[in-house]
């Protein structure tokens, strides 16, 4: 088994956030020795720093290839969260709480009419709500509905919520207990490639350089992805995309379901703290909070919870989301290299889409067959056009409802 020492290993993940453990985890359940390589601790990954949101994943006729992968891996949830409770004792807090959408007035309601004709075209539970229905539906919420700032709702029951560093606290502890060496604090610095294979990684480990050999390699760093394969030849882009988040510690929970509100939302947590985010912004390799924002983010809870939510921060953070251009991940070998493989460019639904997208890691190494056609996620797809799910339309969306 791998020791640290830089002997050979079956495949080594660079990376380690919930991708790149849940990778990890699959291969070693196959019986690969495996060693994960991770610039810093879990806690600055983008991983932690999400709030653990999924929307209604179905299956239907026409289903795009991205919403697919986001199906699979939803089923895939469940049986993860079970087998990981049993394997290390770690509830990852999975739950169907959920979902309530805002109106704030009468055009985003019709809007909302709109998106529940597309929820029922797609077999998903739904039920639009007036005023007073969203207050009967969430209590805490009738305080903004009196000041007519909410016009009307849309309930999806099957919405979900799951705590991101109990997530990655339990992949962690099981990736550990089927053998992976995880080795934090460890950049990659260059690649050694001979041929159409990449023999060995160095990697700067507190300070040193150490050589790692490989039969395969995994290049799973969130929005830093694009830098490392760039160094093999590959042009993968992974934009930063950055997300603040605001942690509210409140003297009791007043809200049962996750609350959006266009692309803003408050997630409850059953301790009483409730997560209040997210911006989208194209700002560089930059994981920091800006006090606009955060001020922007503490106006919303009190704007809709009134006076228990006029507090301050109990914590603020950053994460950086790794964005691809047409909204889809990027899930497969590098051009030229036959042993190396990318997971990367899943955005907003890294962790949605992180069972199944280590399935298919798992899949391309061993030569098993995919559930899924890899071709759309394939590294050199080439350009395609921007979808309801790419950077450049989320961007748009967060700059027309901040004004920016």
């Amino acid at each position: 088994m791998p020791d640290g020492s830089g002997r050979s290993v079956d495949c080594c993940i660079v990376g380690g956030g919930i991708i790149a453990l849940s990778i990890a985890r699959e291969l070693a359940g196959r019986g690969l020795r495996v060693r994960v390589l991770a610039r810093g601790p879990a806690r600055e990954t983008a991983s932690w720093a999400a709030v653990g949101i999924f929307p209604p994943a179905p299956r239907y006729p026409g289903c795009p290839p991205n919403a697919a992968l986001t199906a699979w891996s939803d089923d895939l949830h469940r049986t993860w969260a079970a087998d990981l409770l049993a394997e290390t004792g770690i509830d990852n807090g999975l739950r169907r709480c959920g979902g309530l959408h805002l109106a704030a007035t009468e055009a985003d309601r019709d809007r909302l009419r709109g998106v529940a004709a597309e929820w029922r075209a797609k077999r998903t539970r739904c039920e639009l709500l007036g005023p007073d229905d969203v207050a009967a539906c969430e209590p805490a919420l009738r305080h903004a509905v009196e000041r007519a700032a909410i016009a009307g709702g849309l309930l999806l029951p099957d919405e979900q919520r799951i705590r991101p560093p109990r997530h990655l606290q339990a992949l962690e502890r099981s990736c550990l207990g089927r053998g992976v060496t995880i080795t934090r604090g460890a950049s990659a610095r260059e690649f050694v490639r001979r041929g159409g294979r990449v023999e060995a990684v160095i990697a700067d480990v507190d300070g040193h350089a150490e050589r790692v050999d490989a039969g395969a390699f995994v290049l799973a760093a969130g929005a830093w992805t694009g830098g490392l394969a760039a160094g093999l030849g590959a042009a993968v882009e992974t934009r930063p995309i950055r997300g603040q988040i605001v942690l509210l510690e409140l003297p009791r929970q007043v809200l049962t379901r996750i609350v959006n509100s266009g692309l803003d939302y408050l997630v409850p947590r059953e301790d009483g703290h409730l997560l209040v985010g997210s911006t989208i912004e194209d700002a560089g390799f930059e994981p920091v909070t800006t006090p606009d924002a955060i001020a922007r983010l503490r106006h919303l809870a009190r704007d809709l919870l009134g006076p228990i939510a006029d507090r301050p921060p109990a914590a603020v953070w950053a994460g950086l989301r790794p964005g691809s251009a047409d909204g889809t991940p990027f899930i497969g070998r590098l051009p030229g290299l036959d042993n190396t493989v990318i997971a990367t460019g899943h955005f907003r639904a890294g962790l949605h889409q992180s069972p199944a997208t280590a399935m298919m890691v798992a899949d391309i190494l061993t030569d098993r067959p995919c559930q899924l056609d890899p071709a759309p996620f394939a590294p050199d797809r080439g350009p395609t056009a921007p979808t309801a799910d790419s950077v450049a339309t989320y961007l748009a969306r967060a700059a027309a409802a901040t004004g920016a």
